[in-house]
């Protein structure tokens, strides 16, 4: 049984208890997939509200280059730096273990840093890695597919990311849903050729609820996780501030605050996950398109 552990500023929470969470894997996920159970996933960027969020019953810790605008206040994710990135998931990594927790922590590979080549990616990815991350994650469908492959075949899990890619977000024109009309058959036949290559989890971000929930059951090998994509995803990501309404700017459509009616952070997660869960959040007519 695990205790607390005191600090001068502050103490971090307890982990989620052994007998009733498993410490979360690839077959772990596998097999949530498997009986229906709706992957949750949360970004977080340092080692207590990663604690929090493991606390909480959150699946899996996203290492997000949102870090960028939440935290670093930029206007898009590109200004994110590799060594940036390796510095927060070693922290969110110090953090688990600290508490001995469970979550499977992703690192995102920032922009820049794995376009070059699939040499380049490797190199990057090997950063996160040795970091402590479980899974790297990269944007983008057509010429990542070989990177992909080339990852996965070394042993590197991998997450990949179609729809609104933010990291090229000038390139897209904007924060705009992505897959509607023709470009819905290009989204298909890239989701089909990452799973091919071996990735194991697909961030599908502001695509029609139609749409992701058509690809959940054509990709059985890959676990499609929705951010403005409807319900019909294997499970559902949010940037943490978001959920907890107090970033920035105005929340998107697609974002729920959890922590109305709730008295903590710890509280907020929670319900999140009960939500995603139990498959109250998202509701198609209020978050999706």
């Amino acid at each position: 049984m695990t205790s607390s552990i005191a600090t001068p500023y502050g103490t971090l929470p307890p982990a989620s208890p052994v007998a009733t969470r498993k410490p979360v894997s690839l077959p772990r996920l596998n097999e949530m997939r498997e009986r229906g159970e709706k992957i949750t996933m949360l970004t977080a960027y340092d080692a207590t509200f990663a604690a929090v969020a493991d606390a909480a019953g959150v699946d899996c810790i996203l290492v997000g280059d949102s870090l960028g605008m939440v935290c670093q206040g930029l206007t898009s994710t590109v200004g994110v730096s590799l060594d940036t990135m390796r510095y927060h998931t070693e922290s969110v990594v110090r953090g688990i273990q600290r508490v001995q927790g469970t979550a499977w922590i992703i690192g995102d590979l920032p922009f820049g840093t794995y376009q070059e080549s699939r040499e380049q990616a490797l190199r990057s990815a090997n950063v996160l890695m040795q970091s402590g991350a479980h899974m790297v994650k990269l944007e983008g469908g057509g010429w990542t597919t070989e990177t992909v492959r080339f990852l996965v075949e070394r042993g590197i899990p991998v997450c990949a990311h179609l729809g609104l890619t933010p990291q090229t977000v000038h390139a897209l024109g904007g924060y705009r849903v992505q897959g509607r009309g023709d470009s819905a058959d290009k989204l298909r036949q890239e989701a089909l050729a990452l799973q091919d290559a071996g990735a194991s989890m697909l961030v599908l971000e502001m695509v029609p609820a139609v749409l992701s929930a058509e690809l959940t059951l054509a990709l059985p090998r890959c676990h499609t996780i929705g951010i403005g994509a409807g319900h019909g995803t294997a499970g559902q990501v949010l940037v943490m501030h978001d959920m907890l309404g107090v970033n920035l700017g105005k929340n998107p459509k697609f974002v729920r605050n959890f922590m109305t009616g709730q008295s903590s952070v710890l509280e907020a997660m929670a319900a999140y996950v009960r939500a995603v869960k139990d498959g109250s959040f998202p509701d198609n007519a209020l978050h999706a398109w």
